[in-house]
């Protein structure tokens, strides 16, 4: 990497910022990116109980969305001998659950943008609660596919509108783990509710399954409605004179931070940076025009925090829950934000990349519990609908050890290799930590397909399952982590991008498995497959080499979109 001035940030790519600060005190100081404002209300200074709070809230979100999307399988059964659907006509409905999954974060994203992301989860929510009571009383096949496309269009924003939390409460260096915390139960979540499914369907009746839902979901509501607050941040107009140490400052929105739109600095420096740094040096704040001296902000961990101004006062309560948070927008069609997702995926080499990785490896998983669903119940292994069931165990376990591991390796890897280069980050140090991964994606995949190929007893299956999901958990993630730190200013749309390819992965391949079976055998299905997944993983290491340089290159593109973006960090004067 060539030499860099780490005390500007002229001509650095999108991504690239001043994360470490070598010349402190301590040799530890981590510079915070991207840059709290001075306001207490802004979620980047929120106290960290109050952070992983909401955090947590989200989380418990995507659970229970998750195992209502996945629970209807057990379902299916008692359907066909109560209401009459055929196998067919079940099909058909998870066909339609794919595509509304597919499309629904294109429509919903931009009102999270527009309108805050609080009145989605909230709305979500009610919207789930409904269709779990129509699911219990479900009589007709209008009933099965309308509960399908409902559940499965509000459910896709918990595969994109979390990012876009995680980018407004936390700081780079702390993203590794809030993604990991993400993916993990978000897979989690979907391989227990087929196992709890199993349960409830075989001791009270499927019906229940819905029932359970309505009322997890009815309590969520209101956990949701009073206890989740706005994340997203809409800067002030004009921010009062800062007091510090009795010394008035003068600072403002306009000197102290910029007052146009992020994209607009790009043309000077990163989207995450003023166009005049300002860093964090032996506890002084220091700027081509500012040299003040400030208390210790500097905590034991060695964290640079920034001035809280006191004169902002905080929200009351009932502020911090209002139901709408409208961001102004001069220049901007809200209907553009329906379809610019695409036109990110099509032109930004990350993006498209990352989605392809998240498909193919998404789509492997489902075709692993599309087989098992086919060959376990068959000899030799005669398993039950319950025992079936049992085998997201091993993913369980997969997903978790792959979670524990990767959220603090990816951190710690950054910031390791951030304090190498003078202090400079590059989202590509992230992508180092695939390659111990892609080895449990090869071997579980390999392990799996060959057991129930060759019908070899089922532990090795559920090893193949472990190995498979060790990999899966930790690749995923640091994809992710990677749009988000490239492309901060317009992750919810890449994020959108990347749901609509992974879901099209799913449906395209669970469609086309049993001709493809039936012609070349599973095992050479499984490997053909592989293959493929390898290939496009191993497109890490064209990042690693290129990655910064395709930033650079695509970085007038990236503003473009950013510039469309609403304005809510930067005040809009």
């Amino acid at each position: 990497m060539p030499e860099e001035n780490t005390n500007t940030t002229t001509m650095w790519p999108p991504g690239t910022v001043h994360l470490v600060e070598s010349n402190a005190s301590n040799g530890k100081d981590i510079v915070l990116h991207p840059r709290p404002s001075e306001d207490p209300n802004d979620p980047l200074n929120w106290a960290p109980s109050r952070k992983y709070w909401n955090m947590g809230l989200v989380c418990f979100y995507v659970a229970m969305v998750g195992e209502f999307i996945n629970a209807n399988t057990p379902t299916w059964g008692p359907m066909e001998t109560e209401l009459g659907f055929t196998s067919e006509i079940l099909n058909d409905s998870y066909a339609a659950g794919c595509a509304a999954l597919g499309v629904g974060s294109v429509i919903l994203i931009p009102f999270a943008l527009r309108y805050g992301r609080r009145p989605l989860y909230l709305f979500s929510t009610v919207v789930q609660f409904g269709v779990s009571i129509w699911s219990a009383k479900m009589r007709t096949v209008g009933d099965l596919m309308g509960v399908n496309i409902l559940q499965c269009f509000f459910g896709s924003l918990a595969e994109a509108i979390v990012q876009m939390t995680i980018a407004d409460l936390f700081f780079v260096h702390q993203r590794g783990r809030m993604n990991a915390l993400y993916v993990w139960t978000w897979l989690l979540s979907g391989y227990l509710g087929i196992l709890i499914a199993g349960f409830v369907a075989s001791s009270l009746g499927w019906r229940w399954i819905w029932w359970l839902n309505a009322i997890v979901f009815g309590v969520t509501i209101f956990v949701v409605g009073f206890g989740y607050e706005e994340t997203k941040y809409c800067a002030p107009t004009m921010v009062p004179t800062v007091i510090t140490n009795g010394i008035q400052t003068g600072l403002t929105h306009e000197g102290r931070r910029a007052s146009s739109h992020p994209a607009e600095q790009d043309a000077k420096g990163t989207p995450e940076e003023p166009a005049k740094e300002l860093y964090t040096e032996n506890n002084k704040t220091v700027d081509s025009d500012i040299d003040l001296e400030l208390p210790n902000e500097c905590s034991s961990r060695g964290i640079c925090s920034t001035t809280i101004n006191p004169g902002i006062p905080m929200k009351s309560y009932r502020e911090r829950l209002a139901l709408f948070t409208l961001t102004p927008s001069s220049n901007d069609s809200f209907y553009r934000h329906i379809y610019q997702p695409m036109l990110i995926l099509t032109t930004i080499p990350a993006v498209a990349w990352t989605a392809l990785v998240y498909g193919i490896l998404v789509a492997l998983g489902d075709v692993m519990s599309t087989t098992m669903s086919s060959y376990l119940p068959g000899p030799p292994y005669n398993f039950s609908s319950y025992q079936v069931g049992l085998m997201s165990i091993p993913r369980v376990i997969g997903v978790t050890i792959g979670a524990v591991i990767v959220g603090p390796l990816s951190d710690w890897t950054v910031l390791a290799l951030s304090k190498r280069r003078k202090g400079i980050f590059e989202p590509e140090m992230r992508l180092w930590c695939i390659a111990p991964f892609v080895p449990f994606i090869v071997a579980g995949a390999l392990l799996f397909a060959i057991g129930l190929n060759n019908q070899r007893p089922w532990p090795i299956i559920a090893v193949g399952l472990v190995l498979y999901n060790i990999g899966v958990t930790p690749i995923n993630t640091l994809t992710i982590a990677y749009v988000t730190d490239s492309y901060k200013d317009i992750v919810g749309e890449a994020l959108v991008a990347v749901t609509f390819i992974r879901n099209m992965f799913s449906t395209a391949f669970i469609f086309a498995l049993t001709p493809w079976v039936a012609k070349v055998g599973l095992l050479n299905t499984f490997v053909t497959i592989l293959v493929i997944a390898v290939a496009i993983i191993m497109g890490f290491i064209v990042f690693l080499l290129y990655g910064k340089a395709l930033r650079r290159i695509f970085a007038s593109r990236y503003r473009r979109y950013a510039g469309r973006q609403y304005k809510d960090r930067f005040p809009v004067l």
